[in-house]
């Protein structure tokens, strides 16, 4: 294995001098990890507790009141997928908690869980305020008035919109890196695996 002349590896050498970026990045990742595993489990929570507060009641016989309704079926479907997504998304956020948080972790591990932990948790946010709007739709459905379907509209969805806007340049930087190591990959890694005699370049050559 080549040293340099103070005995190091190119390993070891890029530990040293890299100490400290792998420092913030362990602090960066397990703060965002746990705020956001903070709040899918308040998501987690709320619909949870929707699913067992049925919009407009039941009957006698404890049948839905607005069970035919398309909204109510639309008012179930968001809630269990809301659910669904956010209880996913504590557990890559806790899987990334458990994490051992080393150099080769940060290179295609962490980055791709916290983009799925993030993906998981704007659709359990949307779906969440789909539900709303549902139940909102169930109970003022008898009115005519133009702005309430206005309103409804917009309560319903500022806050996925703003969620979408802050959230979007670390979604899109997640995705651009991963897309940037698969290729690496891609070109690295075929020829590693082959033979000497078909390889088109020397190991000392690969990037």
């Amino acid at each position: 294995m080549h040293r340099n002349l103070k005995g190091k590896t190119a390993d070891e050498l890029f530990q040293d001098t890299h100490a400290e970026l792998l420092d913030q990045a362990q602090k960066w990742i397990k703060e965002t990890s746990q705020s956001c595993s903070a709040v899918s489990v308040l998501v987690a929570t709320v619909v949870f507790a929707a699913a067992y507060t049925v919009p407009g009641g039941n009957d006698a016989s404890g049948r839905p009141n607005f069970i035919d309704s398309p909204f109510f079926v639309l008012f179930t479907i968001m809630d269990v997928v809301s659910l669904a997504c956010s209880l996913t998304s504590v557990v890559m956020f806790l899987s990334i908690l458990s994490s051992p948080f080393e150099y080769e972790n940060f290179r295609i591990s962490l980055p791709q869980k916290l983009l799925i932990g993030f993906t998981l948790l704007f659709f359990s946010v949307t779906t969440t305020m789909l539900s709303f709007a549902a139940t909102i739709f169930l109970l003022l459905h008898f009115q005519k008035k133009a702005w309430t379907k206005t309103l409804i509209y917009t309560t319903a969805f500022f806050p996925v919109s703003m969620f979408a806007l802050m959230q979007f340049p670390l979604y899109a930087a997640f995705n651009k890196l991963l897309h940037t190591i698969t290729e690496k990959i891609e070109e690295v890694y075929p020829q590693k695996f082959l033979p000497p005699y078909l390889r088109t370049k020397k190991l000392n050559e690969l990037p």
